[in-house]
């Protein structure tokens, strides 16, 4: 009788050993120049395990975010791997920016840590990690766009690309310059600015001698922010047009009334989203944050993790490495925030959702081509 009575009692805590909190890590800038991007990004992974959770799990999995602040660098980004892998990640978010993102590369893969980030550079892929897949599109992508609406849409004869030493703006814009000269555009002048400074009126004016009709910078918001607006008050006639990661609220904070006529080149806004699902995460997170979503890449980065638990649900499993093995190659056209999420083989997104907005009088956005 004894053992009768025993024997649920056993089924349960068998039910309790096999359930486990699985451990989700956020490597992004908490603090630092693009603070705003990664409490974005650590926000939006909290609000989706908040709501999986909810939901009852995955697979008889609980989920538990645990963050680590790289403040964007590589030396931080090294330190956060390897801090995240001992505290039990099976899955980290991030980072924001491509130095960081490599530079911690290696050390998930070594560990069988699923690792997704919004970083652009091709560079990440080179080494074919089986747990790195891109939540956004890389370089060549947007290059190709890039060019392809300078040279056969505004139809710009001369032609300045700046970027900084960032392995993000390099390799943005070595993919800007060279989709340029296949397409027979003409580039007047490329150079670097250092990420940091804040005065560049010196290359500026050079550029001004040029007489240049556009000046694209493949950098971050801040300096391409300060480059706008140094732009306008040397009396430079040319168009500013800023890359992907120009898309942020601070650009127009510190460029002010002189980012009237910019143009951004990147995905859509958060508030352009039209798809159901994205109106109601966006919604989510200003309710539960009393805040708007910083930028696009909070949103890419949630369907980083969205492909993920996606790839849990279809193999049953949340094993890291068979779940990781099944993203490359396997999620085709899955409905998620920013449209349809596509990762081929290398661990690439596929796509792309590439548009131009021009910042109005009133410093909103206005979709001038896509």
């Amino acid at each position: 009788m004894k053992r009768i009575l025993l024997l649920p009692l056993f089924i349960l805590m068998c039910k309790l050993v096999v359930a486990q909190t699985y451990i989700i890590g956020v490597q992004a800038p908490i603090t630092g120049s693009f603070a705003s991007e990664g409490q974005g990004i650590n926000n939006a992974i909290q609000l989706l395990v908040a709501q999986t959770n909810a939901a009852g799990g995955i697979n008889g999995d609980t989920f538990k975010v645990v963050t680590c602040d790289d403040q964007g660098n590589p030396q931080n980004a090294v330190i956060c791997a390897k801090t995240l892998v001992d505290a039990g990640a099976k899955v980290v978010i991030g980072s924001y920016s491509s130095t960081a993102t490599e530079a911690s590369q290696a050390i998930y893969a070594k560990a069988g840590v699923i690792q997704t980030s919004d970083a652009t550079a091709n560079n990440l892929i080179v080494h074919a990690y089986p747990t790195y897949f891109r939540n956004s599109f890389n370089d060549n992508i947007e290059g190709n766009f890039t060019a392809d609406y300078f040279v056969n849409i505004k139809k710009y004869k001369r032609i300045v690309i700046l970027g900084d030493f960032s392995a993000f703006s390099t390799g943005l814009s070595a993919s800007v310059i060279n989709n340029i000269k296949a397409l027979k555009g003409n580039i007047v002048y490329t150079g670097k600015i250092t990420s940091g400074d804040n005065d560049f009126r010196a290359i500026l004016t050079k550029i001004k001698a040029l007489n240049p009709d556009v000046i694209y910078y493949s950098g971050y918001f801040i300096e391409g922010a300060l480059l706008r607006s140094q732009e306008v008050s040397l009396g430079i006639k040319a168009d500013f047009v800023g890359g992907n990661s120009n898309d942020n609220p601070q650009f127009l904070k510190i460029a002010g009334s002189k980012a009237k006529g910019s143009y951004l080149i990147g995905l859509p806004l958060p508030q352009q989203l039209d798809s159901q699902q994205a109106q109601q995460f966006v919604a989510d997170y200003a309710k539960k944050y009393n805040s708007p979503i910083p930028s696009i890449w909070t949103i890419t980065n949630a369907d980083g993790l969205l492909t993920v638990f996606a790839a849990m649900k279809a193999i049953k499993t949340n094993d890291p490495i068979l779940v990781a093995k099944y993203i490359h190659g396997s999620i085709r056209n899955m409905p998620c925030l920013t449209g349809y999420m596509t990762i081929n083989n290398q661990g690439e997104r596929e796509g792309n959702i590439y548009q131009v907005s021009q910042i109005q009088s009133n410093l909103k956005y206005k979709v001038v081509y896509h």
